[in-house]
């Protein structure tokens, strides 16, 4: 993934599931080495790594699956031993969408064959907090538990409320994941929203801030970040790969799922996330934004950026969703991480497929190419339908 990040190599391809609809979307971000043909979890194929009892699977979805990868990953990553994962004061913030898939099936097979027929686990499995309820159960986590929903922006909810938890004192650790699936299932509803590209070749979709975008990719998997009180963590010489030094929220007024084009309701969430951080617009590096290459969303997001920011070629500007695709409830944790990396490492990865700036975007720091910054302070966006805005403020651990 990093080395993704640094090249500016896409993961998006055609999609199998796609390839044959009759669906004119063809491209999705897809998940590697797992398999969901069939309902049935004892038929799906999964990494040896993922050993799950035949209950457990029943009350599962692929999202859920996902984040069990992922969970094991941060967990061994943050050194965590098992009585501080399982502890009072470790807690959980999750956010996904749901499997719409599964919950599809089980519901025919309810109105089809009677609710006899139906597995008592998928009640869970068709549960949007499905995920919430499988990794508290999994993990055995003992303290605050709570799932998001603001569509796009529900991870980095997740994030800004698992912040303002351990800053109150009461909790010294959350793991704040987002999950999502990659079925058609979750894709095709958007292409009757028109909002998703048509586009059959990769390099070609998506392409934020781009003159001919055409909508966005969606993506599916799993992030999982560990947010630990600083005091706590430099006690037990965890691993700190950045900080969280502020974010804020707030919402458009505007439209169910048009932004405001003037961006004045993510303008607001930016300015108090810097205000809440204690920094100023020029301490900005770079902005992760959410940029997910639909034609007025982009253009909101620049005029909000131009509010901030002025229009100085100051901060670097970057869509990761030119290569990963757009995550969904996912997408804040996983930017969020991406932003993470790029403090660590020292490199600002690039806006791709970028071959005609839009005019809008002049004066911004959008980049479509590497440039020579070692980034300390970064922002990432994050926007949801509803007019749901939020940012997040990172510094470089030092």
């Amino acid at each position: 993934m990093l080395e993704s990040l640094r090249e500016g190599r896409t993961g998006v391809a055609v999609d199998p599931q796609l390839a044959d609809s009759k669906s004119l979307v063809k491209l999705s971000g897809t998940v590697k080495g797992y398999t969901f043909g069939d309902p049935d979890p004892q038929d799906w194929i999964l990494p040896p790594s993922l050993k799950l009892s035949r209950s457990e699977l029943r009350a599962t979805t692929p999202n859920t699956l996902f984040a069990y990868a992922a969970m094991q990953e941060a967990i061994t990553a943050a050194q965590l031993p098992p009585d501080l994962v399982s502890h009072p004061e470790t807690g959980l913030h999750c956010a996904s969408a749901g499997s719409a898939w599964l919950t599809h099936v089980n519901l025919s097979v309810i109105l089809e064959r009677g609710a006899s027929r139906c597995s008592p686990p998928a009640v869970i499995a068709g549960m949007p907090n499905s995920l919430h309820l499988n990794l508290v159960a999994r993990f055995r986590l003992k303290g605050v538990s709570l799932a998001f929903s603001s569509a796009c922006a529900s991870s980095s909810h997740a994030l800004g409320h698992a912040l303002d938890q351990i800053r109150m004192g009461r909790q010294k650790i959350i793991f704040v994941v987002g999950a999502e699936d990659c079925h058609s299932y979750n894709i095709l509803p958007f292409a009757s929203l028109r909002a998703l590209s048509l586009q059959t070749d990769p390099s070609l979709a998506p392409r934020a801030f781009d003159r001919n975008r055409d909508g966005f990719v969606i993506t599916g998997g799993s992030t999982v970040l560990v947010l630990e009180e600083l005091d706590h963590a430099l006690a037990r010489n965890a691993p700190i790969e950045a900080e969280v030094i502020g974010w804020g929220q707030a919402s458009d007024g505007y439209d169910i799922v048009a932004p405001d084009p003037t961006g004045q309701g993510l303008s607001r969430a930016m300015n108090l996330a810097l205000d809440d951080a204690g920094i100023v617009p020029d301490d900005v590096d770079y902005i992760n934004a959410h940029a997910t290459a639909t034609p007025a969303g982009d253009v909101a997001e620049i005029e909000a950026v131009a509010r901030v920011f002025g229009r100085t070629g100051r901060p670097l500007i970057s869509s990761t969703k030119s290569l990963t695709g757009h995550g969904l409830s996912l997408a804040g944790a996983m930017e969020a991480g991406f932003s993470v990396l790029s403090l660590k490492e020292g490199f600002v990865p690039v806006s791709a497929n970028i071959t005609d700036l839009d005019p809008a975007a002049e004066g911004l720091g959008v980049i479509d190419r590497p440039v020579d910054l070692r980034p300390r302070i970064a922002l990432s966006n994050s926007s949801g339908f509803g007019g749901a805005n939020v940012t997040l403020a990172f510094r470089k651990w030092e």
